[in-house]
């Protein structure tokens, strides 16, 4: 019988797709933008916008991509205090370095992410449909993914303080490389694979979860 590692699935990310040349662009509500290369400041309102080719700079108290379409596009080093992509759809998007207070991702539709060297405060995957993530090299406070369907998602060198997997539905999750203080629910961990290190901190928990006293 094969080994529960051996039949993992590791997600098939590739790097944005971008032009040699980009044209610096104004964001705007609504806006339909090919090969721009946006920087932002302050607040900034791109909810329901179409992003494709484009890399993002950013000094900014809040980014509204809300309802937003990203395909093939690169953030780096960008500082946001809450960067909102509710019921967004995004597809090879990378994001590099930086800072975000909040990076709300609840409801998006998401094919092919990577996240990396990122430090986040709250990091909300909430009924999201995500297939085909990496998060690497990371800090996240907290992270939220309730609800939410993950395909072929995979943490390496990364810290957390919480996870929230309340009605996660998991296939080809790899936890084994996030080091992780807390599980809200170690029961809604079925279909992640962890690590025996990772399992012996969480025997206890995963103990009472099946209804086992545990008295030394």
């Amino acid at each position: 019988m094969a080994r529960a590692s051996d039949s993992l699935a590791a997600p098939r990310v590739s790097p944005p797709d971008l032009p040699p040349q980009l044209e610096p662009a104004h964001a705007s509500r609504g806006a339909d933008l090919l090969a721009a290369r946006l920087d932002l400041a302050g607040t900034v309102d791109l909810a329901h916008s179409s992003l494709e080719q484009c890399t993002i700079a950013a000094d900014a108290d809040a980014v509204d991509l809300v309802g937003a379409t990203l395909i093939d596009v690169e953030m780096t080093d960008a500082r946001i205090a809450s960067l909102r992509l509710r019921d967004a759809n995004l597809r090879r998007v990378r994001i590099t370095g930086g800072r975000l207070g909040t990076l709300d991702l609840s409801g998006a539709r998401i094919d092919e992410l990577d996240l990396r060297g990122v430090r986040i405060d709250y990091l909300n995957l909430g009924g999201a449909k995500a297939t085909d993530v990496e998060i690497a090299d990371s800090g996240i406070r907290t992270l939220d993914m309730p609800q939410s369907e993950l395909t072929r998602i995979r943490f390496a060198d990364t810290r957390t303080d919480e996870v929230d997997p309340r009605g996660l539905r998991a296939t080809h999750v790899d936890l084994r490389g996030l080091d992780a203080g807390a599980f809200l629910d170690t029961n809604s961990l079925r279909g992640t694979t962890l690590s025996s290190f990772q399992v012996q901190q969480l025997a206890s928990v995963l103990a009472t979860g099946v209804g086992i006293h545990v008295l030394d």
